[in-house]
């Protein structure tokens, strides 16, 4: 067992004390997205001595990520270091007692069961609808509880989701919405409720992994009018809910019309495009075909092509790219056929 005098502080509080400390450092934590709000939620979990914590990202870091992702630096940027293996060497320095995981891997149905399944909790640090429905669905399908989070602007929200106790995420938000919403790429947001938000979903789950009641509310606040407002969902079950009373699981289901091959991400103009085909790219002999058309740089995670100064290309091992510079599917599907090809 861990040396429990570097959690000294955390025992001494009566909510965790010895046993709590000891159930922590046994647990396993999964936390979807290492962005804004999944860096806070693993530099507080990390801290408090969660044993086992996997770290699951697509994206690589961006100088844009700075202002607001807290465990990453320009030296992470200049390295083009995927986010979760930055974050798993930033988390290691401070607390090498205990076990981070690095998954370099879009959560899509292919792989969603796989690495979120055996897990006592599971952290949102998303950007999108789509993954969220597709976590709830794990969640549900294996008995996981898990905390929502999101934020924009100046506002935020988070609610826990336990499945069989509380109404599950498609109960709240029965429909996927028709567009993206607002998003940090079109309306900005601010690093202080990111923290704020990220700080909650780590409470809410430290919470659940010592046994204490949780907030039953899906709260919101806006940082900037300094505004709280709460909303018990404890009611909120719906008799009906495709997931959770009928246990029909669309977002793991290949044939539902929900699916989704490309997708935008939050924080810059990207497109991302996943392949279902099971295969690792060679990326020195990719790279070596790409040179002629523009500038390659590649590391063990990854290689990056720009054919323009407007327009740069991430490829990575299993096959997924990142088109940065533009949020045009079509535009992005071209892109990928000149170069990558199908």
């Amino acid at each position: 067992m861990d040396n429990l005098g570097r959690y000294s502080r955390q025992i001494l509080f009566s909510g965790i004390g010895k046993e709590g400390q000891v159930k922590l450092l046994r647990s396993k934590v999964a936390i979807v997205g290492v962005g804004a709000l999944g860096t806070v939620c693993a530099n507080h979990l990390v801290r408090s001595g969660v044993g086992f914590i996997r770290l699951i990202d697509r994206d690589v870091v961006d100088l844009s990520n700075l202002q607001r992702q807290s465990l990453f630096n320009e030296e992470d940027v200049n390295l083009n270091l995927p986010k979760a293996v930055a974050a798993q060497k930033r988390l290691n320095s401070i607390n090498s007692s205990i076990k981070v995981d690095a998954v370099v891997k879009d959560l899509n149905l292919d792989n969603a069961e796989e690495v979120l399944a055996g897990f006592d909790v599971i952290i949102d640090g998303t950007d999108n609808f789509m993954t969220r429905y597709l976590i709830n669905d794990v969640a549900v399908k294996y008995g996981i509880p898990w905390v929502h989070g999101a934020a924009v602007s100046s506002r935020g929200m988070f609610a826990v989701i336990k499945p069989g106790i509380t109404p599950c995420y498609r109960c709240l938000f029965p429909q996927v919405p028709a567009g993206r919403g607002e998003t940090c790429d079109t309306i900005g947001v601010l690093s202080p409720i990111t923290d704020i938000i990220g700080s909650f979903q780590a409470m809410e789950a430290i919470k659940i992994l010592v046994g204490a009641a949780t907030n039953s509310n899906l709260e919101q606040i806006d940082s900037w009018d300094t505004s709280l407002f709460s909303m018990d969902i404890s009611e909120g079950k719906n008799s009906s809910c495709p997931t959770c009373v009928n246990h029909q699981f669309d977002f793991l289901d290949r044939s539902s019309s929900l699916q989704e091959t490309f997708t935008t991400l939050c924080g810059r103009e990207t497109v991302q495009i996943y392949s279902r085909e099971k295969r690792e790219r060679d990326l020195l002999k990719l790279g070596e075909y790409l040179k002629g058309n523009g500038k390659v740089t590649c590391n063990n995670f990854l290689l990056r092509f720009s054919p323009s100064e407007e327009i740069s290309i991430v490829i990575f091992k299993d096959g997924r790219v990142l088109v940065h510079g533009t949020d045009d599917v079509v535009k992005a599907k071209a892109l990928y056929s000149q170069y990558i090809g199908n």
